[in-house]
């Protein structure tokens, strides 16, 4: 017989979550103005509103945050965390940041001005807003694949090469700072990008005197994706794979409070000391100072060791065969989604789910809202909120997908757990037909608008 797939870790501490009823959750999502983020967490019994910060960490890195130097310059910490950085991804200069939005933040105040252009594969919203803040302008160049969510395709995260040279060709190079490149593609549904295309927009990079950047919070995911479906790859070690993919880049931009598996830290790698040199000054305005970016000694240490047990291959396999667990018991209930599934969550595609609501009422929010009734799992919007308004005309921008991001904390739930989400999915679902309204905005934020948004039913 053959043995089943089973877990490569045991669980140590649990920590106690609370269910609730409906009339509660009902009162709940009011009082938060029916934006799931302004929901308290002890008013949530899955928390699936994102994976960034939220996994467990392991035995080996709370010993290590025992271990943490909290000198101001020059911790030892900081020298453990840079010969980690270098030894994973073979960029030789570093800065530390809080987390990744402010790493793009000292990498952008350094190398974007007005009038800008960042094309990329589907640019997430904390990227897209840095780059509008500044008054430039990130232009998608992803796949048209990537908006057709019934297609299983390997790559689906994948630059759309032809659409990248027609930007090269259009802009002069010096109002092109860096072509980004995030892996996995968030905003496609997490989608893996495939070496051979991180290496063609290189070759294009280069041909065009362009530098490029590569958005690296679930990096290790996608070197999962690329042996385990790219021909050649499949007996490169994750740590080989990761190497050649990080090879092709000029900068990395790092959340570490995902593929990490910390609760907080990030960094910029750097392949040259000119843009490392230039970038301290911001650090330090930002940040602290940059041998420490706004991370204590604990944390550096703690991201230190996360980066090797975030790229062991039983570990990815553990984490993203739980992805594909929860995807399997949709396909049992006939529920769309982003396919295939996703290498951190599950992509819902709302349009398919609540066909009779107006796409002005925010489809995908309000399928989020409608699960958290239902269940009290929370989830969050990827649709017509998140893409915020033009900046020129004020005028939402409506992408070609609606999703509702379901994220999946690294080693936090079980698969009980994902049985319920399932469930609880399978019942908005079934009632889909008698959902035709959604809601409106009453308050908002020039950028970035998502996270405090405050809504009332339409």
């Amino acid at each position: 017989m053959e043995l089943p797939f089973a877990e490569s870790y045991k669980i140590k501490m649990v920590e106690s979550i609370r269910k609730s009823t409906r009339s509660q959750r009902e009162q709940w999502i009011k009082d938060a103005h029916f934006n799931l983020f302004n929901l308290k967490s002890d008013h949530v019994f899955i928390d699936l509103l994102t994976d960034s910060g939220t996994g467990a960490m392991s035995d080996k890195q709370w010993s290590a945050i025992m271990e943490g130097d909290e000198s101001y310059a020059g911790a030892r910490s900081y020298y453990k965390l840079k010969e980690a950085i270098e030894d994973i991804t073979g960029f030789p200069y570093f800065l530390p940041t809080h987390q990744g939005r402010a790493a793009e933040n000292v990498l952008f105040s350094s190398i974007i001005k007005a009038g800008d252009i960042l094309p990329g594969n589907s640019h997430f919203d904390t990227t897209k807003g840095h780059i509008e803040f500044r008054k430039a302008h990130a232009v998608d160049c992803t796949i048209d694949a990537a908006a057709d969510t019934t297609l299983e395709l390997p790559f689906k995260g994948n630059m759309d090469l032809d659409k990248l040279e027609n930007v090269l060709k259009k802009y002069p190079k010096e109002q092109i700072p860096c072509i980004v490149i995030t892996v996995t593609n968030n905003t496609a549904g997490g989608q893996p990008v495939s070496m051979e295309n991180i290496k063609g927009v290189s070759d294009l990079a280069k041909r065009y005197g362009v530098k490029v950047l590569i958005d690296s919070a679930r990096f290790a995911e996608n070197a999962y994706f690329i042996k385990t479906r790219e021909k050649g790859y499949e007996n490169k070690s994750i740590r080989e794979i990761v190497r050649e993919m990080f090879s092709y880049a000029d900068f990395m931009t790092m959340s570490s409070k995902k593929d990490a598996i910390v609760n907080i830290g990030g960094f910029i790698g750097f392949r040259h000391e000119k843009d490392w040199i230039s970038c301290q000054m911001y650090n330090i305005m930002f940040e602290g100072y940059i041998t420490y970016g706004g991370m204590s000694g604990r944390d550096m240490n703690a991201l230190a060791v996360g980066l090797y047990e975030g790229t062991e291959f039983d570990y990815l396999e553990t984490r993203i065969s739980q992805v594909a667990y929860l995807g399997h018991k949709l396909d049992e209930y006939g529920i769309p989604y982003q396919r295939p599934s996703g290498g951190h969550a599950i992509f819902l595609d709302a349009k398919k789910i609540l066909t009779h609501v107006p796409k002005e009422q925010f489809i995908a929010q309000t399928l989020g809202v409608e699960l958290y009734l239902e269940s009290g799992v929370r989830a969050v919007e990827i649709g017509t909120l998140l893409a915020d308004r033009d900046p020129d005309t004020r005028e939402n921008r409506y992408p070609e997908l609606e999703l509702l991001r379901l994220a999946i904390p690294r080693r936090v739930y079980t698969n009980n757990h994902m049985d319920y989400i399932a469930a609880a999915v399978k019942n908005v679902f079934d009632r889909r037909e008698s959902i035709n309204k959604g809601y409106i905005i009453t308050k908002e934020m020039p950028i970035m608008r998502h996270f405090t948004i405050e809504l009332k039913p339409a």
